[in-house]
């Protein structure tokens, strides 16, 4: 997926001083265009919604007295309104607003309640009155999104807590539910390895977004990034470097099941992948016995892909495979395991098969549903197993014939370590420059012949590592893309149009500056 091939020589590494600054090192300022443009139904989210309609002169006032209102205190209701609670009592400068639990009436109350009969599970209707506010989810995960919602409707000073005690939100009305399930986002903490504290900031910049699913690519050549007790060499040694020698490092066990936890909360389902039977340079230097010759390779530090592969023929190596997905499966509650399976060259076709279906098989004995990049699509694999897409001259119509859904995550067009354009000093460029418009001017659904909508299970934004150091690296190449990402996933096509997008997306700008993001001024958008 990273086609590093093309790359001749080393990567830059860029280190971004501040949100004010873009990729290229010139104040934002010189590149902020004014677009004029009306806003669609007068709101400011991101994503759209399906249905909204706002009053110009009604509002709720949200006061240090208001409460947060549930029927019981459920684990996942309860959830939902202690993370609202938090965050409004944040940004009104003092503690979590009161949670007020019965059915009695409550006044300047935002209550929340669960409707599934009436709503999709994801799902959600929000009304805002002067005297209160009623979110309505489907489950608990669509009274999230609301929340969400009712957080892009409140000054951005909420997010940084200097709001003066009082926040209000227009009045109105908004009906709301995705268009695809799979609304997804990719870190590669293998490259280049980020702190888990940095993984629950993306993770917190993901939900506020309404993305759900943070796929993890936990190792690869250059690092192994989750300790495997069975296996304890792949961390303590092929877990302690990334690109360019620096010190790499890992998640514990512990620290991984945090992350998990932590997602969850949020309701974001963590992916995690192993990359295999290539990308594995980092565990054939670790365990001599995955290797064809019994020789341990060098740790690689470097950015060539293609030239590492397991040895697929010895039965330790699917005992290795098989003890790996074990510990992590028991780690990772959601129901994925993604085995990677991308630019392998040492194998025949015929071995990557095998080892493919037979690697299947063992995830399948842990519970989980597999998922691999789009070279899997010609094996013989279950429907069940899903595909990602990502190769622009490559197509997994062989897979979605049998059954299989798809993740639609084209390089050129939603790879998010491509550069925004000739002067943006970190990403690559081997799927072109990619601005936000032509991340977000496309359709899931109609980009590839034979693969129609019923078939498309969602989207996912990847984020590779190679020339990424910091999380201010991470989100720099990021946003605004990954919006437009979320916005894919969410909002319905027939909704979608970049005229309105970029008033939408410029509209962001106060908020993202109060969260401390680091993104790029796109001179298409007219930033706030």
């Amino acid at each position: 997926m990273r086609s590093l091939r093309r790359l001749a020589g080393a990567v830059a590494v860029a280190m971004l001083s501040g949100p004010a600054f873009s990729g290229c090192g010139t104040p934002a300022a010189a590149h902020v265009m004014e677009l004029p443009g009306p806003l669609t139904d007068g709101h400011e989210l991101v994503p759209a919604p399906r249905s909204v309609g706002l009053s110009a002169t009604d509002s709720f006032a949200v006061l240090p007295q208001t409460v947060v209102a549930i029927a019981s205190e459920s684990d996942s209701v309860g959830l939902v309104a202690r993370h609202l609670a938090q965050l409004l009592g944040r940004g009104l400068g003092g503690d979590p607003l009161r949670i007020q639990t019965g059915d009695g009436e409550a006044r300047n109350a935002i209550a929340l309640r669960i409707d599934a009969g009436a709503i999709p599970a994801e799902g959600y209707e929000l009304s805002i009155a002067p005297g209160g506010v009623t979110i309505s989810g489907g489950s608990a995960a669509g009274l999230f999104y609301g929340v969400q919602t009712l957080r892009q409707l409140l000054p951005a000073s909420l997010e940084n807590g200097s709001a003066a005690g009082r926040l209000s939100a227009p009045a109105g009305r908004i009906s709301d539910s995705p268009r695809f399930e799979w609304r997804g986002a990719m870190l590669d903490v293998s490259r280049h390895f980020l702190p888990a504290r940095d993984v629950k900031r993306y993770i917190d910049l993901m939900a506020l977004h309404k993305l759900n699913r943070l796929h993890l690519h936990l190792s690869d050549d250059q690092g192994w990034r989750i300790e495997i007790h069975s296996w304890p060499n792949l961390t303590t040694r092929g877990g302690s470097t990334q690109v360019g020698g620096g010190p790499g490092g890992f998640y514990t066990q512990a620290e991984y099941a945090d992350i998990v936890r932590y997602a969850h909360e949020r309701f974001i389902t963590v992916v995690p992948e192993i990359d295999m039977p290539g990308h594995t340079n980092a565990a054939l230097a670790s365990y001599p016995e995955l290797n064809c010759n019994d020789v341990a390779p060098p740790l690689y530090t470097g950015t060539r892909v293609g030239f590492s592969a397991l040895c697929v023929q010895r039965e330790a190596t699917y005992k290795f495979v098989d003890d790996v997905v074990r510990e992590i499966a028991a780690l990772t509650p959601g129901p994925y395991f993604h085995i990677g399976g991308d630019e392998v060259e040492r194998l025949t076709a015929a071995q990557y098969r095998g080892f493919i279906e037979r690697v299947e098989k063992i995830v399948h004995s842990h519970g989980k549903r597999m998922i691999g990049w789009g070279e899997i699509a010609p094996a013989n694999i279950s429907p069940t197993t899903i595909v990602q897409h990502w190769k622009p001259n490559a197509n997994p119509r062989a897979a979605v014939a049998r059954g299989s859904k798809v993740i639609m995550s084209p390089a050129n067009r939603i790879y998010l370590d491509m550069k925004y354009d000739s002067t943006t000093r970190l990403g690559l460029t081997w799927a072109g420059v990619r601005e936000v418009w032509e991340a977000y001017d496309w359709d899931p659904a109609a980009f590839l012949p034979g693969v129609p909508e019923e078939s498309v299970i969602g989207v996912e934004g990847p984020l590779w590592s190679e020339t990424l150091v910091t999380i201010r690296d991470f989100e720099y190449l990021a946003f605004p893309r990954l919006a437009a990402v979320a916005e894919i996933g969410w909002t319905q096509q027939v909704q979608r149009s970049w005229d309105d997008f970029r008033v939408r997306l410029g509209a962001q700008g106060p908020r993202w500056r109060a969260l401390g993001i680091n993104f790029h001024r796109s001179p298409r958008v007219p930033w706030k």
